[in-house]
C-alpha cells in the first residue's frame, strides 16, 4: 500500500487520492493459483482497514528510520507487523521542495515478513527509484521555468520568516501530477501484484512426517544468512519474467528436458544407463553445449538420482573446474578439458550438438556424444537398477516416479548411515567384517562404490553426532577397563 491517504472520501485532497471517485479500483486475477489481487483506496475489511490506517500513521510520524529515508520494521502480534520504506519525492510547490511518502507491507506473520526482508527491500527500492526519477524530471522542468520559486520557498523555511506565503498557499498535488503519469497507480498495482506473488512463491513451507530425511537436514544446513542477519529458508530464486525452474530466457522454441523419463526416452537406455551410472557412483559429469537452458535442464534432471548432499553444481562456466569443486559442470562447446582429466576414469563427457541443416531442433534432433575412459561392470548398482525400473514403467506418472526415487534414495542413505557408523565411528574394521555387514544390509560388491560416495552426502549434523557418540563410548570403555 502506498501511504499518503486520509480517512474519509469527502475529506480527500488531490494529494491523498489514488483513484478517481468513479473508479472502484484495480484487480488482477491469477487463475492458476485462484487468487485475486485488488488495489483500491481503502481496504474493505474493517479490521484490515484499522491495521493499515494505524500503520500508515505510525510510519510517517512516531516510527522513524535512521536517516529518515529507508526501510524499517515495527509492529506487534495484535496490530500486525509492518515493513515500511520511507522516501522523498521532489515537488517544486511543496515547503522544503519535497513530499514524504512510504510504502508499507503489513503481515500478521512476523517470521515470514522478516525472512522476506531482502526481497522486499530490493524490489520496493526499484519502485521508489522509478517514482523519484519521474518526479525529478518534472521538478527540473518546473524549476527551469520558474527558478524564483525555489528561492522564495527557501526563504519561507528560514525560522525568522517561518510563515505561509500567500503566493505559495496551494493545495498539495497528487502523485499523478508530481510524475505527470496518469497511469502511475495502475503501474503500481501491477508492480505490487508481482511482489506479492513472487514473494509468496520464493518461500516454500514443508510438512515433515516422522523423522526428518537427510535431504531436509542438508537443506537446513545450507540456510543462507543475509547481510541484514536474517535467514532465507527453502528459497527459490525468482525473476520478474520467470517463476519456473528453467531460466527466464527459456521458451518453447528452445529444447530442454522435462524430467528423467523424458531424458530416458530421448537418449535411449544405453546412453541413459551410462550417464546415470556415472552419476550415482560420483564421477564428474561434464556437459558441453551452447544452449545453457538445455544444460541446466539435464543437470536438474540428473541430480534427482543423488542425495542433495552429494550435489555440487556449476551450471555454466567458461573454463574447466575440478571435480572436487563440482560434480556437475556445464561448459561452452569449445572449452578445453585438461589432458590429465581425460586420462582418468573419474568423469563422463557429454557433447551436445545440432545438425547444421536444422535451425530450431528439439531434444530428439540433437546429437548426444558420450565419452569416458571407464568401462561399465556387467552388473550395475542395485539402487540404479531399481530407479531405472521405475523410470521405464510407462504406467507411472512423473509425480509417482519422483516419490519412488526419494524412497530409494532414503532407503540407501539408511544403509550409508549404518556403514558410516561401522567404518568411521566404529574404529578400524577388517575387509571380512565389512563384507559381512554389506551382506546383512543387502548390498552387493557393485554397490560398495555407491555407498562410499553417498557417505559424502551425509549431513554434518549426523556425522558430528555419530563421531561424538563413538568417542564417548570409547572413553567410557577405556575408563571401565
Amino acid at each position: 500500500m502506498l501511504n499518503h491517504t486520509k480517512v474519509k472520501t469527502a475529506d480527500l485532497c488531490e494529494a491523498c487520492r489514488s483513484l478517481e471517485p468513479t473508479q472502484p479500483g484495480f484487480i488482477s486475477n491469477d487463475h492458476e493459483a485462484k487468487v485475486s489481487y485488488v488495489s483500491n483506496q481503502y481496504p474493505d475489511h474493517p479490521q484490515v482497514f484499522s491495521m493499515v490506517r494505524q500503520a500508515c500513521v505510525r510510519s510517517l510520524s512516531c516510527e522513524v528510520c535512521p536517516g529518515r529515508e529507508g526501510p524499517f520494521f515495527f509492529g506487534d502480534d495484535s496490530r500486525g507487523h509492518v515493513f515500511s520504506h520511507t522516501f522523498y519525492i521532489k515537488d517544486s510547490h511543496a515547503r522544503g521542495l519535497s513530499r514524504w511518502y512510504s510504502i508499507l507491507v503489513v503481515m500478521m506473520d512476523k517470521i515470514y515478513l522478516l525472512n522476506s526482508w531482502p526481497f522486499l527491500v530490493q524490489h520496493i527500492r526499484e519502485i521508489i527509484d522509478h517514482l523519484q526519477e519521474k518526479a525529478s524530471k518534472v521538478y527540473e522542468e518546473e524549476q527551469a521555468k520558474c527558478p524564483q520559486r525555489a528561492h522564495r520557498l527557501a526563504v519561507s523555511m528560514n525560522p525568522a520568516n517561518f510563515r505561509q506565503h500567500r503566493g505559495e498557499n496551494k493545495p498539495a498535488r497528487s502523485l499523478i501530477e508530481l510524475t505527470r503519469d496518469k497511469n502511475i497507480f495502475s503501474q503500481l498495482h501491477l508492480r505490487f501484484t508481482w511482489i506479492l506473488k513472487a514473494c509468496s512463491n520464493r518461500l516454500t513451507e514443508k510438512l515433515l512426517e516422522g523423522p526428518p530425511t537427510e535431504d531436509s537436514i542438508v537443506d537446513l544446513e545450507k540456510q543462507e544468512e543475509t547481510d541484514e542477519g536474517f535467514i532465507k529458508v527453502f528459497t527459490k530464486k525468482m525473476s520478474v519474467t520467470d517463476t519456473s525452474d528453467i531460466e527466464s530466457n527459456c521458451n518453447e522454441e528452445q529444447p530442454y528436458f522435462n524430467n528423467l523419463q523424458h531424458m530416458l526416452k530421448v537418449l535411449g537406455y544405453q546412453k541413459f544407463h551410462l550417464l546415470a551410472h556415472h552419476v550415482v557412483i560420483g564421477n564428474q559429469i561434464i556437459l558441453r553445449s551452447n544452449n545453457r537452458n538445455l544444460v541446466r535442464s539435464i543437470i536438474d534432471c540428473l541430480k534427482m538420482l543423488l542425495p542433495k548432499g552429494c550435489c555440487q553444481i556449476l551450471y555454466y562456466s567458461d573454463q574447466y573446474q575440478d571435480s572436487w569443486r563440482c560434480s556437475f559442470l556445464g561448459l561452452y562447446p569449445d572449452t578445453v578439458i585438461p589432458a590429465h582429466v581425460l586420462r582418468t576414469e573419474l568423469y563422463l563427457l557429454m557433447d551436445i550438438k545440432q545438425s547444421h541443416h536444422i535451425e530450431n531442433p528439439d531434444v530428439n534432433q540433437l546429437i548426444y556424444s558420450l565419452h569416458s575412459q571407464a568401462q561399465l561392470p556387467e552388473r550395475g548398482p542395485t539402487v540404479l537398477s531399481k530407479m531405472e525400473a521405475a523410470l521405464m514403467n510407462d504406467k507411472l506418472s512423473n509425480e509417482v516416479i519422483v516419490q519412488c526415487l526419494i524412497c530409494q534414495k532414503e532407503e540407501w542413505m539408511n544403509k550409508v548411515k549404518v556403514l558410516f557408523m561401522f567404518t568411521k565411528a566404529g574404529g578400524n574394521r577388517t575387509e571380512d567384517e565389512t563384507k559381512k555387514l554389506l551382506q546383512v544390509l543387502g548390498a552387493q560388491e557393485e554397490d560398495r562404490r555407491v555407498l562410499k560416495y553417498w557417505m559424502t552426502g551425509l549431513s554434518v549434523q549426523y556425522k558430528t553426532h555419530m563421531l561424538s557418540a563413538s568417542m564417548s563410548q570409547g572413553q567410557a570403555a577405556a575408563s571401565g577397563t
